[in-house]
Order: structure tokens, then sequence, then C-alpha cells
């Protein structure tokens, strides 16, 4: 029997800014901007926009959507406050509004000046769950995510001789992809070697195995499959949605394994709801943070086996044209920073057959994920309607 969301919610609209290192514009006038054009994207208008789901923090609340857009009656506004993992995650509780009729059409939406205002160290104490990192590791000098995910990272080459070659090969890879899309923060190639020879921020990350601090706003449009058929764009269907938390979500230090992430829980879930399997993907967009929490996303998408997914990321297996490719558009360490929700614009591009330079050949099913708050994890499973 089909899991009772599946395909009952679509991407009905995405929209971008630039994505830049500079900007004079707020980050709720960057989720504006998105917003609209995520809007007309969808051939809607702001008076039909009847959800609100904002980043959380700093990035505005529903009444100033309410005041700027001028949507008349919003029946639900929400936070998910998961960090990378909350995009992702925000499709299920849209995709639960408009599959309950609580909603017609759910607008998510960030704005991030990640380069230009307030420092990643400053922006995690806004979220409380980060509670647990200040009392344990905070003490001992660790507090910046390089440092926190490198212990996963170290974990993983000592366990399965991960090396920094399979770290490369990911950068590489994004910054190959990000190249044929305009909309971009870095557009000059990067070889091997250049990542081997950039400086060391947390051992054993590397300059460049680490995702950009930049500029941009991103928004999608969730709406009720039956309702977005009529629509201006390709029905793009979400298969399957979920979420999933690891044991001390907060703290790595406390959790009984370094390597289990919340998307272990997430990935059985989405799968299940979709009816459907990592051998049906034609390419997934993979939240990189940084190049390690790709490979470890690969293997507990079932892509590979654990211990396998830096040998997997080779000899172009990820690139466009190879068995399975990612992060189409550059992803967080090559086109921007807005928090994985241009991952899902991007999965969505090249299902609706829109991918231009990067289309992926037949696109017609993918995933995206998302990972935050030290290992949460989400993942959606995309389709083009037939």
């Amino acid at each position: 029997m089909a899991h009772a969301l599946r395909d009952k919610a679509a991407i009905s609209g995405i929209g971008e800014t630039a994505y830049t290192r500079g900007t004079s514009k707020s980050g709720l006038a960057l989720q504006l901007e998105a917003s609209l054009k995520a809007i007309e994207d969808a051939g809607l208008s702001p008076r039909d926009i009847d959800g609100i789901v904002p980043y959380f923090p700093g990035g505005g609340i529903a009444e100033d959507f309410i005041a700027n857009l001028g949507l008349p009656d919003v029946t639900l506004s929400l936070f998910v406050p998961m960090g990378g993992a909350t995009c992702v995650a925000a499709i299920q509780s849209a995709a639960m509004a408009v599959a309950t009729g609580v909603c017609r059409n759910v607008l998510i939406s960030v704005g991030r000046t990640g380069y230009s205002g307030a420092r990643v160290s400053t922006r995690l104490q806004q979220f409380p769950q980060f509670a647990l990192a200040a009392e344990f590791e905070l003490p001992i000098g660790m507090f910046a995510p390089a440092q926190l995910y490198a212990q996963g990272a170290r974990r993983h080459m000592e366990l399965y001789g991960t090396t920094p070659r399979h770290f490369a090969e990911v950068a590489v890879t994004m910054r190959e992809h990000a190249i044929l899309n305009g909309n971009v923060v870095m557009n000059k190639p990067l070889t091997v070697e250049d990542h081997h020879a950039s400086r060391m921020i947390s051992d054993p990350f590397r300059l460049f195995d680490c995702s950009l601090e930049s500029d941009g706003g991103a928004a999608i449009v969730v709406s009720a499959a039956d309702r977005a058929k009529s629509l201006r764009k390709p029905l793009v269907t979400v298969m399957g949605v979920a979420e999933g938390h690891p044991e001390s979500p907060a703290s790595i230090a406390q959790r009984p394994d370094l390597l289990e992430f919340g998307l272990v829980k997430a990935a059985k879930r989405g799968y299940e709801m979709a009816g459907v399997g990592p051998k049906d993907m034609n390419l997934a967009e993979i939240y990189d943070c940084f190049t390690f929490t790709v490979i470890r996303q690969l293997e507990i998408l079932g892509f590979c086996k654990t211990g396998e997914g830096g040998p997997f990321v080779m000899d172009g297996r990820i690139k466009l044209g190879g068995a399975l490719p990612i992060n189409t558009h550059g992803g967080l360490l090559s086109q921007g920073h807005v928090v994985g929700l241009n991952h899902v614009i991007e999965l969505t591009r090249q299902l609706r057959g829109e991918g231009g330079k990067a289309q992926v050949a037949k696109a017609e099913m993918g995933l995206v994920t998302g990972y935050g708050d030290m290992g949460d994890g989400s993942i959606a499973i995309l389709r083009r309607a037939a």
C-alpha cells in the first residue's frame, strides 16, 4: 500500500538570488527576493501563498513575509531548526500541510549573509541545541564546525583507509560542475594539487574540504500535486521525504558512534515512503558542508558499503556522465552556501530538464539530502511526473 504522502506534494516553484561574496542586503531582503522569483516561477502570485517556513536563525518571521509580500491569509508558519538539514526536512512539513488541506502553497526560503554578516561561530551560538556543545566541546576550544566534523573524518580514515585524495576528488568534481553553472561563487578550475596545497583548517580538513561562506537567497514553493498540474512548470513530485536525528544530536563527543548520522534513520524512511531504492536514482544532490560528509552520506544512502565511500567517488563515478552525478550545480563547496536549498532547486531544475550545460541525460528521479546540527539528517526523493 502506497504511503499517504507519496506524490501528494510537488515542488512547483524555484528561485535564487545571485550567489556572491559581498552584499549590502540583509538576510530577509535576500529571502524576499528569492521568494518572489520562486512564486513567479510557479505561475502564482504572492496572494496564493498561505504557508511560510523561513530559515532560522536570522531570516525573518511570518509577519515579515505577510507585510512585505502582501500575503492575505497565512494558515501555517513554522521553523525547522535543524541547521543544514532544515531545508529538506521543511519539505516534509510542507508536504503534510498541502496533502491535508491545511495549505495550498507553502513557501520555504533561506537568506544568508555568511560572508558579509556574522561569522559561523557567532551564528552557531544562536541555535539552542548547541548548549551541549558549549558544555562539552567549547571549554577545550572546539566549536567551529570544521573542528567538530573533523573527528568523524579522521575516524573514517583510521577505520577504512579513506585518504585526502578521496576528499580532493569530491572538491574537484564540485568545482568542475560549478564552472558549468553561471551563478556561482567559485568559477576557477581546481586541481587535486591545489586541494593538497591549500592550508590546513582542522586536521584532516584543508581549505578546499570546507564549504563556502557566501551571501545569497533561495526559495521554493511546495504545492498540492493535483493543483500543481495546472501550474506553469513541469510537475516534479515528492515521492518520499524524511528526517532523522542521531543519538546526542548536538554533541559529537558524547555520541556512541562518530559516524552515526541521522540520515541512517531518515534514508530508510524516505526510501520506504517512495517505494524505491538507491539503484533507481539518476542523480543525487548531497549536502556537502565538507568533502567527507559527501563520502559518508553516499555510504549511508546505499550507493556503496560502509567504508567504500572513498573509492566510490573516484574514476569519474560522481561526475556528469558518470554512474551517479552528484551536486551538478557545484554544491556548498563551489556554488554557494544557502543551507542546501540550492540543492533542492538544482534537483528540481534537473528533473524539469532545465539543467543547461550540466543537464543529466534522462534525469527522471533523484534525491537530495540535508545534514546539520552535528548529525541531523534529511532526505527528499523527487521525480518528474509522467
